[in-house]
């Protein structure tokens, strides 16, 4: 796994710690792998996800640091979504 990968999910478990999403999310980072997010926390993998969010390492690292609004890099269109708008916004709500 990459770094950035690994670093996503020691910030994503810090974060998401007690947090119940309800379901299964994956965030693809261009060119380094995937993070799965699911209740029981973050870890480095590649599998089904009821949503899916996809964006480039500065994007990515910019809503992990709470420097990018990630509702506000969708509208953008350097954060992409495929599947459960309802579980992307609880996921969203979250990290902030």
């Amino acid at each position: 796994m990459s770094d950035i990968v690994n670093e996503a999910v020691v910030v994503l478990n810090e974060k998401m710690a007690g947090e119940n999403i309800g379901g299964t999310a994956k965030f693809e980072i261009e060119g380094e792998g995937s993070v799965m997010i699911d209740d029981n926390g973050a870890r480095a993998g590649d599998g089904d996800a009821d949503v899916t969010l996809s964006a480039d390492v500065e994007t990515f690292q910019g809503i992990m640091s709470g420097d990018t609004n990630a509702t506000a890099a969708f509208m953008s269109g350097t954060l992409k979504l495929d599947g459960d708008m309802g579980l992307a916004m609880k996921l969203a709500a979250a990290l902030a």
